[in-house]
């Protein structure tokens, strides 16, 4: 598991519309919200994800960048897109490299077969690529809410800073 002060891994994943993302691009630029959830499409993840998605403009003018992870494929992404009105940016790893790099990915066990699964779980990541918070086995409810307090409370502290 990754902890507030780490540096973040950098990764490059295809998101929905199958263009390469590098995370690193982000870097000196914009803060990130990095969420990774379980699976397009189930009622928490899409609650989760329209959630920020509504809310995506308000990050935005904190300079803020949101993007979801999962495994799904880039073609399921733009299905679960689609179909939700999603305007926040989704990226594919399909192999769990990157879930694994955060400490997202967990072995489970069901009917004999050992399975990669993705823990709901939360990245705040500043501008010079620091978490500065990280939330494992997150509840879905109000969480977009609580995570924009966060980003707010950063910008805060940066403009303060400067």
């Amino acid at each position: 598991m990754l902890q507030t002060g780490q540096l973040a891994p950098a990764f490059t994943l295809p998101d929905a519309d199958m263009e390469m993302f590098a995370f690193d691009s982000l870097r000196g630029r914009q803060h990130a919200v990095l969420f990774f959830y379980p699976k397009d499409g189930t009622p928490y993840c899409t609650l989760e994800a329209t959630e920020f998605s509504d809310h995506e403009e308000e990050f935005n003018r904190l300079n803020c960048v949101i993007c979801g992870v999962s495994r799904d494929d880039c073609l399921r992404h733009a299905d679960f897109r689609d179909k939700n009105g999603l305007s926040i940016r989704l990226l594919s790893d399909e192999d769990g490299e990157v879930c694994k790099k955060y400490g997202v990915a967990q072995m489970k066990e069901k009917d004999g077969h050992r399975k990669l699964c993705v823990v709901r779980s939360t990245f705040i990541i500043d501008k010079s690529g620091i978490i500065r918070h990280a939330f494992y086995d997150v509840n879905p409810k109000g969480h977009a809410a609580e995570i924009y307090r966060l980003v707010k409370e950063l910008n805060g502290k940066e403009k303060v800073a400067c």
